[in-house]
């Protein structure tokens, strides 16, 4: 273990979007907390300079007039695992933030560090916002994410789907009125294999298909035929046949 980590009981994450233009633009801080025997989580959310859009402006983006949102309370011990090993291989950038970006702090003694910007800030971020959804998830803001796969052969038809729990960190897997947990990074990756492709909206149905085919929902209650009403965006990586092949494999084991 790194030395210098060893006194560490915690981790803040401090963010700025930069030069996103509202709605988008936002700050929060991120706190992790370890030092007792619970892990305590804090989430200080705001939206920024808003001050010149309409509502409906705010609205069209998907967003609400207050969004802001702030949380202190606990979060399962799984995400204190999932942080501190990756605190203690973090790579410090030794730079300064220009535009907006990420900064960590160290918790030690119960006392926050200086904040430092870590090198792999994509990977820092998606970190981050997993551990805003277990918050949004513990405090039930939002429901954990489920999406419903069909896979219609000429013997059978089965229904399965994946719901992922960023409260626990747990992705189960239901099919044939049986559940199992999964692995959680494969589970992760088939996600976003999920949300890559086109979605054809205007030919979506709210049932799912029965003739030969795979058919998707992906949360919002609107069912598509892959290869039909999910279509591959890049011509050179064929997501829809990465999407079969992953869930599959998940009915096949």
């Amino acid at each position: 273990m790194n030395k210098s980590n060893d006194h560490v009981n915690g981790v803040v994450f401090d963010y700025d979007s930069g030069i996103i233009p509202p709605p988008y633009s936002n700050v929060y801080r991120l706190s992790l907390d370890w030092s007792n025997s619970d892990l305590i989580a804090g989430l200080e959310l705001h939206y920024t300079d808003r001050e010149d859009l309409s509502e409906d402006e705010i609205l069209d983006e998907g967003f609400t007039t207050n969004d802001d949102f702030s949380f202190t309370g606990k979060l399962d011990p799984v995400w204190k695992k999932v942080v501190s090993i990756a605190f203690e291989k973090v790579k410090w950038s030794g730079k300064q933030l220009d535009e907006g970006g990420l900064t960590l702090s160290a918790i030690e003694g119960g006392k926050i560090g200086n904040a430092k910007v870590p090198a792999e800030q994509e990977m820092w971020q998606l970190l981050a916002q997993d551990i805003i959804q277990a918050i949004y998830e513990t405090s039930k803001k939002e429901a954990p994410l489920t999406v419903n796969y069909r896979q219609v052969t000429n013997e059978e038809s089965v229904d399965c789907s994946i719901t992922m729990n960023f409260s626990n960190r747990e992705a189960v897997f239901t099919s044939r009125n049986l559940s199992r947990t999964i692995n959680w990074e494969y589970a992760v990756q088939l996600l976003k294999l999920v949300f890559s492709p086109d979605y054809n909206y205007e030919i979506a149905k709210e049932t799912p298909g029965t003739k030969r085919g795979a058919y998707i929902e992906c949360g919002d209650g609107y069912w598509h035929e892959l290869g039909k009403g999910v279509i591959n965006i890049d011509t050179s990586f064929d997501a829809v046949g990465k999407i079969k092949d992953g869930f599959e494999n998940l009915i096949e084991e």
